[in-house]
Order: structure tokens, then sequence, then C-alpha cells
């Protein structure tokens, strides 16, 4: 038998910079939506636990809110590349 290695072609090695795209959701805006989804889950979570159907549905309220937030932030220019987040150079 024969032993055939295979080479793993190297990808060149770029540093990151400030003046990168800001990329994968890291905006305002996102980080919103998933914080604010994050307390609904908390308190659908709880409900859950203490088998309270009315506040877990008030969870699963607050989570739509979450993404309502966040659409309405993407909107509003504070997504990825949105007008609000881009430098006005002073």
């Amino acid at each position: 038998m024969s032993k055939t290695t295979v080479s793993a072609s190297k990808a060149p090695v770029t540093a990151a910079s400030h003046s990168d795209a800001i990329g994968h959701g890291n905006s305002p805006a996102a980080w919103t939506c998933v914080i604010v989804m994050l307390v609904g889950a908390l308190i659908s979570s709880i409900a859950f636990v203490i088998a309270s159907t009315p506040i877990f549905i008030a969870g699963i309220v607050v989570m739509f809110g979450g993404l309502i937030a966040g659409w309405a932030m993407r909107r509003a220019g504070y997504g990825v590349d949105g007008s609000k987040l881009k430098n006005a150079g002073h």
C-alpha cells in the first residue's frame, strides 16, 4: 500500500483593521434584537418552570417585540451599513 499525503493550500493571512466593513449582523439593530429576545426567552423559561401560561405567552410576545425592534432600527439606519453608522468625518 502506498501512502499519499494531501497538502492543504495555505490561504494568505490578513490582519483585521478598523477600516474593515462591519459584517455578520454586528450592528446596534442586531444587538438590540438579540438582547430583547433573550429577555423574552428568560421570561418564558421562568414561566414554564412555574407553570404560568399567561407569563409564558408574554415572554413570547416580548420575543416578537425584539424582532420588530430590530427590524425598525434597521429601517431607521442602525443596521449593517446603515446611514446612522457612517462616519461623518468629525
